[in-house]
């Protein structure tokens, strides 16, 4: 059933309130054409939970207790791998609904504009991943996942630039730099499909991570500060791992992040 709100915030929060992957994802798309067709009003009356609704399925561990995936190109490492980007999907609905509904009200309405393109894209991917699966015989949650993605989230839910330095900046960053390879090893094994939806997926991350880019930086330039150094500052205050390469310089570079920006950090993150 679809639900009406007369708010932007409150459409948000139900995104982020609904428990069942695939109605989660639905209900992103209806946030977003209702967005754009302006029929919600850009108002901010409710805060957002701290932790989305998630389905009872998968079991979360912790990332260094999660089982290894099968030899490259195997049916075993292709569910795999798919479940894995199913549930980084899903995950970036609620992050990007989230932003929204945290931090929307006190941005310009841009902002708002550019996250509910955001959680729409996540939305449409987390669908052809989750359709693919089926295909291949494995349903979202058949698999255990870990929850790193939203202890992120957590730890930056009381700071906009940190929030937007950890996940598009870093988080999702990374994964201009891992799908490629991901690509051609669905390629390889005959797998064109998933070859395809990774693209596509591929594609429209780039334009992701340049959203968080640009606002940070707006932040930035608001507060006088130099992005390069702040970035830098909040990654090592706020996250918690390494940064490895390699890089992919060419997408990063189209999402407006030099290698000033992130290459010196493997050190700095290293020696911290």
């Amino acid at each position: 059933m679809r639900k009406t709100f007369e708010n932007i915030s409150d459409a948000a929060i139900c995104v982020m309130e609904t428990e069942n992957a695939r109605e989660k994802a639905d209900q992103a798309r209806i946030v977003a054409a209702a967005w754009k067709s302006g029929e919600l009003s850009f108002q901010f009356d409710k805060s957002p939970p701290d932790r989305p609704a998630r389905p009872k399925r998968p079991q979360l561990l912790d990332p260094s207790q999660m089982p290894k995936r099968g030899k490259a190109g195997s049916e075993s490492n292709k569910r795999a791998l798919l479940h894995a980007i199913a549930h980084i999907e899903l995950n970036a609905i609620d992050l990007a609904f989230d932003l929204i509904a945290r931090f929307g009200g006190v941005m310009p309405r841009a902002f708002t504009d550019d996250w509910v393109s955001v959680g729409d894209d996540e939305a449409r991917h987390y669908t052809l991943i989750a359709s693919r699966m089926k295909t291949l015989e494995c349903l979202y949650g058949d698999l255990p996942a870990h929850d790193g993605l939203w202890q992120s989230a957590l730890d930056t839910r009381n700071s906009l630039p940190a929030r937007l330095a950890i996940v598009p900046m870093v988080l999702e960053a990374r994964g201009l730099d891992v799908t490629p390879k991901m690509i051609e090893q669905f390629k390889k094994s005959g797998d064109q499909v998933s070859a395809g939806i990774l693209q596509t997926i591929y594609d429209e991350e780039i334009r992701h991570v340049a959203a968080g880019t640009r606002w940070f930086k707006y932040l930035a330039e608001k507060g006088d500060l130099d992005p390069n150094v702040w970035f830098k500052e909040l990654v090592q205050s706020y996250f918690k791992g390494a940064l490895r390469g390699p890089f992919n310089r060419d997408a990063r570079n189209q999402a407006g992040m030099p290698v000033s920006f992130y290459e010196p950090l493997v050190d700095l993150l290293d020696n911290a």
